[in-house]
C-alpha cells in the first residue's frame, strides 16, 4: 500500500471517529433539550456515523468543498453546554454564519448570542403538544406514523396517539404491527416495537398508539382514551367533501380534520410551501391535495415566478397503486382492472387542474394525464411547458439548483443532474420533487422539465408539515435567517451530484 493510500484511510478513520462522537451529542441535545439539529436541512437525529459523514458530503453542493467535521464536532459540543431550549438547529448554516460574521469573536460567545432567546432554558418547550388520532393505516397512514414516532422527541409538538381501522381478523393487531415493522419498499422500521393484545395497543420507540376498531368515523369516544382535541387524519379516501368529512367532527375530542387526498367543493388544498400560509385556525378540515399535486406545484411556481407560464401540459408516470388490480379484475374506473403489474395503464388525473387551487394564477393553464407502471413506488411528472420569456437549459437548472438550495422552497424542490440515477434512487426523499436537470429541455420559451417524487414518503412529508401547521407546533429556527448565502460553485453545474 502507498504512502499516499494510507493517509486517505488514516484521514477517513480520523473523519468517522468524529462522526461517531457526535452521535451521543446530537442525542443528548434532542432528548435533554428537545433540539433537533440539522445539516441543510438533512436531519442528524438517529443517523449512523456513515449517515452523518454523507451529510457532511452533501454540503458540497452549496460551497466549494465538504462541511468539515473539524468544525461542527466543537459547534456541537459547545451547543450541549449552553443548556438550550427547544429549537432546530442548522448547524452547517450556523458555522457559515459564524465564519462570515464573527470577526474573532469566539464560538462560545458566537453561539451564546446567536441563540440568546433559549440559552438556559433547558429543554423548556413553549409548544402545546397536539394529540393525533390516523383514521385508517394504508400505505400512508404507516409512513405517516413512522415519521410522528421519528419527531415524538421529548412528547412535544405532534403525538401520535391512536389509530382507527376495521377489524380485519383475530390476530389483526399483530398483523398491523407487523406491516409496521417491515415494509417492502421503505424498509424495515429504524427501532423496536411491542404489541399489546390486552390492552389493544403498539408501542413503537416509546410511543403508545392505541388500535381502536371502528367503521363509523362519527361514533368515535377519543376522551375514553385520554385524547382530546385532537388533529384526525383521514388517509382512506373515502370521504372528500366537507360533508363527509365533517363525520369525524361529531366524535368525542376532535377539534380538527386534514385528508391526504385532493378535496372536493370548497375545502381548502394546501401545498406546504406554497399556501400553508393560508391555513386558519377556524379551519376545521383542509386537505393535503395530492402527492403529484405536491411534487409539481413547487416547481411551477418557481418557473412561473421567472419565466411566466402561458400554459402547459403535465404527463405523469406513475408508480401504480393500492386501487388497481394485481390480475385482470373487474374495476370501476376505466382501465384499471387490467393487471397493474402487466400493464402500463393511461388513466385520468385531476393534479392538473388541482394545481390552480394552491396556486390561483395558473388556473386555466394546464392540462394534464396520467401512466400507471408496473412499479410499486416513485414516480414521474413531465412539465411540458409554453412560457413568456425564453430561456435555456442551463439558465432554467441554474435556477431551479439554486431554488432547492437557498429559497423558501428548499423543504420541496431537490435538484439532481447526474447521469446514471433512476427511479429507486428517489425512494424514501423528504422533498416533494427532485428535478432532474439532464433532461431538461430548453428551445427558446418552449421547456420540458422532469420532475421525479417519491409519491409516498415524500408525499407523507409534505402531509407532516402540514399538519405542523394546523398545530402550530413549529420550534423557533436558528440561523433565524440564512447566513450569506453561497454561489452554487461552477464546478457543480454540469457534475452529477
Amino acid at each position: 500500500m502507498s504512502q499516499s493510500s494510507d493517509s486517505c484511510l488514516d484521514t477517513w478513520m480520523s473523519r468517522e471517529a468524529l462522526a461517531e462522537a457526535m452521535i451521543p451529542v446530537i442525542g443528548r441535545l434532542y432528548r435533554e433539550n428537545n433540539v433537533v439539529t440539522s445539516i441543510h436541512g438533512r436531519s442528524l437525529i438517529n443517523k449512523s456515523s456513515m449517515n452523518i459523514l454523507k451529510a457532511h458530503r452533501f454540503a458540497r453542493r452549496m460551497s466549494n468543498a465538504e462541511l468539515p467535521l473539524e468544525e461542527t464536532a466543537p459547534l456541537l459540543n459547545v451547543l450541549a453546554g449552553l443548556e438550550l431550549g427547544a429549537a432546530a438547529i442548522d448547524i452547517a448554516r450556523l458555522n457559515e454564519k459564524y465564519k462570515a460574521e464573527a470577526a474573532g469573536t469566539s464560538l462560545d460567545d458566537f453561539l451564546r448570542a446567536e441563540l440568546a432567546e433559549i440559552v438556559g432554558k433547558r429543554g423548556a418547550d413553549d409548544r402545546t403538544s397536539t394529540d393525533v388520532v390516523l383514521y385508517g393505516f394504508g400505505r400512508i397512514g404507516r409512513l405517516l406514523a413512522r415519521l410522528l414516532i421519528e419527531k415524538a422527541g421529548g412528547g412535544h409538538g405532534l403525538r401520535l396517539r391512536a389509530i382507527v381501522v376495521r377489524k380485519g381478523a383475530e390476530n389483526d393487531l399483530v398483523k398491523r404491527a407487523s406491516l409496521l415493522r417491515r415494509d417492502s419498499v421503505h424498509g424495515s422500521f429504524e427501532g423496536t416495537i411491542r404489541v399489546d393484545e390486552e390492552a389493544n395497543t403498539i408501542t413503537a420507540n416509546g410511543v403508545e398508539i392505541q388500535v381502536i376498531y371502528s367503521d363509523n368515523p362519527a361514533t368515535i369516544d377519543y376522551t375514553a382514551y385520554c385524547i382530546n382535541n385532537a388533529l384526525v387524519v383521514d388517509n382512506t379516501g373515502r370521504w372528500r367533501d366537507e360533508e363527509g368529512l365533517s363525520q369525524h367532527l361529531k366524535s368525542k375530542g376532535v377539534a380538527r380534520v386534514l385528508l391526504t387526498a385532493p378535496g372536493k367543493g370548497a375545502l381548502k388544498n394546501i401545498v406546504h410551501g406554497i399556501n400553508h400560509g393560508s391555513i386558519e385556525d377556524t379551519d376545521q378540515i383542509i386537505t393535503a391535495a395530492s402527492c403529484t399535486t405536491n411534487a409539481i406545484t413547487p416547481v411551477l411556481k418557481a418557473l412561473n415566478d421567472k419565466f411566466g407560464v402561458i400554459h402547459g401540459h403535465v404527463e405523469t408516470v406513475h408508480s401504480f397503486t393500492n386501487d388497481q388490480n394485481l390480475i385482470d379484475n373487474f374495476h370501476k374506473g376505466d382501465r384499471r382492472g387490467r393487471s397493474a403489474a402487466l400493464n402500463m395503464v393511461i388513466t385520468e388525473t385531476g393534479a392538473a387542474k388541482a394545481v390552480a387551487k394552491a396556486l390561483p394564477e395558473l388556473q386555466g393553464k394546464l392540462t394534464g394525464n396520467a401512466i400507471r407502471v408496473p412499479t410499486p413506488d416513485v414516480s414521474m411528472a413531465i412539465l411540458n411547458l409554453n412560457l413568456e420569456k425564453g430561456t435555456t437549459k442551463e439558465e432554467v437548472n441554474n435556477y431551479l439548483r439554486e431554488m432547492s438550495l437557498h429559497s423558501n422552497l428548499r423543504k420541496q424542490i431537490d435538484f439532481i443532474d447526474s447521469p446514471e440515477v433512476v427511479s429507486t434512487d428517489f425512494v424514501g426523499s423528504r422533498r416533494a420533487g427532485i428535478v432532474d436537470g439532464l433532461a431538461t429541455i430548453a428551445n427558446d420559451k418552449n421547456l420540458v422539465v422532469y420532475v421525479w417524487y417519491d409519491n409516498e414518503f415524500g408525499y407523507s412529508c409534505q402531509v407532516v408539515r402540514v399538519m405542523e401547521e394546523m398545530a402550530g407546533v413549529n420550534p423557533p429556527s436558528f440561523p433565524a435567517r440564512d447566513a450569506v448565502a453561497a454561489e452554487v460553485p461552477a464546478s457543480l453545474a454540469t457534475a452529477g451530484v
